[in-house]
């Protein structure tokens, strides 16, 4: 789970800033590599309250170790905030490779295709709500947030009431996610390159 060091976001303004944050914490990261370690992602988190966080990953040949930044760039020792921002970043990257299916352009197309040749009740607003949904998942570099999160469940949901059918992929992709996001906390919390308080 992985985002990108640098991709246009929604946004100019507030991407250049983001994208300017994320390369200064990732300098600072490169600073405190080991000499076998390469820094391969920086993720922008925000666990709780709007405290800014920033997830490093090191790759050292076929392992990794992790290392979160505050803001002036000093290592965070609090375990807790370790593990909210390893959570909320885990929930942020699966929802949105689960939101519409995990490819919205994809099914947009779909969609087109299936209002040009059958025109069926409701496609109109099946058309909307995914256009929605795109618009919700933002590009990177993007802040994972509970308020970020929360949208693209809202923008989901509305895809999936559209689309109609019984139960909700996306909320059983996220329960399951719940389990994937604490195996990636205690991995941090075991690869982490300080002591943990």
């Amino acid at each position: 789970m992985m985002t990108s060091l640098r991709r246009p976001g929604h946004g100019y303004r507030g991407a250049v800033e983001l994208e300017a944050e994320i390369a200064a914490a990732a300098a600072r990261a490169r600073a405190l590599a080991d000499t076998d370690e390469e820094l391969v992602g920086v993720i922008a988190a925000e666990p709780d309250g709007g405290v800014r966080v920033y997830l490093c990953a090191y790759g050292a040949g076929e392992s990794r170790r992790w290392l979160a930044l505050d803001a002036s760039g000093t290592p965070i020792v609090d375990r807790r905030v370790v593990r909210d921002a390893v959570a909320i970043a885990a929930m942020c990257e699966l929802a949105e490779e689960s939101a519409g299916g995990g490819d919205v352009g994809e099914l947009r197309a779909r969609l087109v295709e299936l209002r040009l040749t059958e025109n069926p009740e409701g496609i109109d607003e099946a058309e909307v709500a995914a256009a929605e949904l795109q618009e919700t998942l933002a590009a990177s570099p993007r802040v994972a947030s509970v308020a970020y999160l929360d949208a693209i469940g809202v923008a989901a949901a509305r895809l999936e009431q559209a689309l109609g059918g019984g139960g909700s992929p996306f909320a059983e992709a996220m329960k399951l996610g719940v389990e994937a996001a604490e195996d990636l906390a205690v991995e941090v919390e075991r690869t982490y390159k300080a002591p943990l308080s």
